[in-house]
């Protein structure tokens, strides 16, 4: 029985785009940083990856489906923090940009790679960009190499 799994070394010609949401901008930075470094450790050349920035993280969704739709990526990593605040107004973003990301990934058959927060305090935002918690944006885009590199696997004839 065949056995399919993606590993973490990067096809050569393997090309990915980042989306990260300028709002909170002081962690997703922190983010794109380790998104960045943890591609250059899995073998991603600096010009193979391309970065959109866009205001806020309900604007993620249709920035990495523009990106995916243009079949240039091999998978898109989406990074943002969206911090609780007083009103339901988290809800609803963490929701949607959630949603919209799966629907994007769903659409177009691209990996969409989730590296946005969604933190009760900024405290939490900076363990997780950096800090204790690691670097969900190096996660992020471990993930989109190893999505990478199965996906070609299961396309192949």
């Amino acid at each position: 029985m065949p056995v399919f799994e993606g590993t973490l070394v990067a096809p050569p010609d393997a090309r990915f785009a980042i989306v990260a949401s300028r709002f909170n901008e002081m962690i997703t930075q922190r983010l794109l940083n380790g998104a960045q470094a943890a591609l250059a450790q899995h073998g991603v050349a600096e010009e193979a990856v391309d970065v959109a920035w866009c205001p806020g993280a309900f604007e993620i969704p249709v920035v990495a489906k523009t990106m995916a739709e243009t079949g240039r990526y091999d998978a898109v990593v989406c990074l943002g923090a969206v911090v609780r605040g007083a009103t339901p107004h988290f809800d609803y973003i963490s929701g949607g940009v959630a949603g919209g990301i799966q629907q994007v990934m769903l659409d177009t058959g691209v990996p969409v790679l989730f590296g946005v927060l969604t933190v009760d305090t900024i405290e939490q935002a900076i363990e997780r960009a950096g800090a204790e918690a690691g670097n969900k944006g190096a996660e992020a885009a471990s993930g989109a190499v190893e999505m990478a590199n199965l996906l070609r696997q299961l396309r192949v004839d």
